[in-house]
């Protein structure tokens, strides 16, 4: 007997009983659907987890300092000037094939800005070379990029959260006071998530020099304002608070400080760290690889990714265990059905023994008969599993008031294969049973009894 013919003579039967079918179908639908639609949150969960670490931690950069495990009593001045980054370094990681840009770093630190009204906030401040921050990937959104000395580069989140000293004061008496206020809570949110129009205005600084006196540089100009990141709430954007200042401008802020300037060594050029931007996320580990051979300290953000990659494994797993479990409580039903059905059958088992059939050809209609139920019920699982993500994902947009930033969940299709895998094998394995049990059917005997 061909399997042609075995597929014909199974799929009879399963069109044949209507409620069978449907039953055991169903059962094996909502187990393939579980493990579609689990597994589905689970990887759309972790994309967008990943996403928004990639915004804010850059996976595809390295950050280059000088290597400071070198240094030590016993070390001499050879080995010391090996640790140094050094502009010949820079060049050299620039030449690397996988390397889209290295741009050089100063971080000048923390520090508090006030605009010529009074209003004061703080943010983070780094001197670069300022016609480089497209390659790390920075979007002007007003103005333009300019190293001229007095200008200054802010990022959309240093627009917002700019407060009087009298307000910001009577909301931290506030908070004192009753620090389980929810109102006062948004009512200072809020506050910081205003955004000013500081295009083009002038801003200062106000910074403790090495006596720990209170200093207050000269006006700077906010030539540029980056540009608002997408899928972003404002709360989030307005703790990233950052400004960029030519090395020029740098060298201005750190005699202010009397700090020492920190040249890299015999290149006169004013910088502690470097940003390696890497073509693609895959070469970082390589590219990390072949700086730390130049004897220099290498670091990336991909640990962060590996440690949610390896916890979302863990979800992913108990998904696909919950799915499997519906699954297993869905087989017992085709056991029990197909084995109902042996006997009901006994009469037609009889008569393709005695015309010829074999017990494997027996066995074999049985199983492709599971089969066939658990690819219905893949089929129909698949489909189910489609309209409860679309209903997920109706629920996410309400509960976040049409948020662009809301996630979305969708199915990849590499899970697909899974469910339907599952659903299959589990149509296969609970034929098996019923098909032994119609094999040893004797022939004359369930002729003589139908």
């Amino acid at each position: 007997m061909k399997i042609s013919d075995l597929t014909r003579l199974s799929w009879d039967q399963v069109r044949r009983r209507k409620v069978v079918t449907s039953l055991c179908a169903i059962g094996i639908s909502i187990g393939c659907a579980a493990i579609i639609v689990a597994m589905s949150v689970g990887e759309s969960a972790q994309k967008y987890i990943e996403a928004e670490m990639n915004t804010f931690f850059k996976m595809d950069e390295v950050t280059v300092k000088a290597n400071e495990g070198v240094k030590g009593a016993n070390v001499d001045a050879a080995e010391l000037e090996r640790g140094k980054l050094t502009d010949q370094k820079r060049q050299v990681i620039a030449n690397f094939p996988e390397v889209k840009a290295v741009v050089p770093m100063l971080s000048i630190g923390y520090t508090e800005y006030m605009t010529a009204d009074g209003k004061k906030a703080n943010l983070e401040l780094f001197a670069t070379d300022l016609e480089q921050l497209e390659n790390l990937g920075e979007t002007i959104g007003q103005g333009s990029v300019t190293n001229t000395e007095g200008s200054i580069i802010l990022s959309y989140g240093a627009t917002m959260g700019l407060i009087d000293e009298k307000t910001r004061q009577s909301i931290y008496e506030q908070l004192e006071n009753n620090p389980y206020d929810d109102d006062v809570m948004k009512q200072y949110n809020n506050l910081n998530s205003i955004p000013a129009a500081l295009y083009q205005r002038q801003i200062q600084f106000n910074m403790h020099n090495n006596q720990d006196k209170l200093v207050t540089s000269s006006p700077y100009r906010v030539a540029g304002v980056l540009k608002k990141p997408d899928k972003t709430d404002e709360l989030s954007i307005s703790f990233d608070k950052r400004g960029y200042v030519s090395m020029e401008t740098a060298e201005q802020l750190l005699q202010l400080k009397n700090s020492a300037l920190v040249h890299s060594s015999g290149n006169n050029v004013l910088y502690d760290s470097l940003i390696v931007k890497v073509k693609e996320q895959k070469d970082v580990p390589l590219v990390e690889k072949n700086i730390k051979k130049l004897t220099l300290s290498a670091s990336t953000n991909l640990h962060q990714k590996e440690q949610l990659a390896s916890q979302f494994k863990i979800i992913k797993a108990v998904a696909l265990g919950g799915g499997i479990f519906i699954l297993i409580i869905a087989s017992i039903s085709i056991v029990v059905a197909m084995t109902m059905s042996t006997y009901q059958r006994r009469r037609q088992i009889g008569i393709m023994k005695v015309l010829g059939a074999n017990l494997a050809q027996i066995r074999n209609m049985f199983i492709v008969e599971a089969a066939l139920l658990g690819l219905l019920g893949g089929l129909l699982g698949v489909l189910f599993s489609h309209w409860v993500v679309w209903g997920i994902n109706i629920l996410i947009v309400s509960m976040s008031s049409g948020s662009a930033g809301a996630p979305t969940i969708f199915i990849p299709f590499n899970i697909i294969p899974i469910g339907m895998t599952f659903a299959i094998m589990t149509g296969v394995l609970s034929g098996i049973y019923p098909a032994i049990n119609a094999s040893r059917t004797d022939a004359l005997t369930a002729i003589r009894r139908d």
